[in-house]
């Protein structure tokens, strides 16, 4: 059973991807993605809420997924790298959904499953250790803070083009989250 959800998942995402390289993502409906992987809309429905949660299983599976053993072995260079190696596989269908704007914008489904694997991460770390020494700075905002500036890297090198290397763009987000604001003044 949980093989036949597995294929049906992997089926209606391959659809959408595929959809999604010719056609506006707003103008896709269930329909044409249920046609292309095969399966009824009822299907569909027992899946996924909508389109968006469709592509926010994308990004999981496909982007996110993948690092999480990196993740727990501390391997965050690779995890980075990975990142941007899988999103430049697909670069012509995530240049397509970076398009995406307003409420389910892909922005917004991006950010917050970067959100939702680093709260796993974060809370998994802290065991039950005091979180912080000052009350903003909890496991809840320290993920917001680190995927929205995940996110930010992601978004406009996608939106740039991809032009430049996914193990570049790694390194130089690498390079923001080890300074501080004054040390990356000092070095401009």
């Amino acid at each position: 059973m949980a093989d036949e959800r597995k294929d049906i998942n992997r089926a209606l995402a391959e659809s959408l991807k595929e959809l999604a390289q010719k056609t506006a993502f707003e103008k896709i409906t269930i329909k044409q993605i249920t046609d292309g992987a095969g399966v009824t809309r009822i299907t569909f429905y027992h899946h996924f809420h909508d389109k968006y949660d469709l592509l926010g299983y994308i990004l999981r599976k496909e982007i996110l997924e993948p690092v999480g053993i990196l993740l727990k072995n501390d391997m965050y260079k690779e995890a980075l790298t990975l990142i941007f190696i899988n999103l430049k596989k697909d670069s012509a269908f995530y240049q397509r959904v970076v398009k995406i704007e307003g409420q389910n914008s892909f922005e917004e489904i991006s950010e917050e499953c970067i959100y939702e694997l680093l709260m796993e991460l974060f809370t998994e770390r802290s065991s039950g250790k005091p979180h912080s020494r000052h009350p903003l700075l909890t496991i809840d905002s320290l993920a917001r803070y680190y995927a929205r500036s995940m996110n930010y890297v992601v978004m406009y090198w996608i939106r740039t083009g991809m032009t430049v290397p996914p193990e570049e763009v790694a390194q130089v987000y690498e390079f923001l989250v080890n300074r501080s604001l004054w040390d990356i003044l000092k070095e401009l």
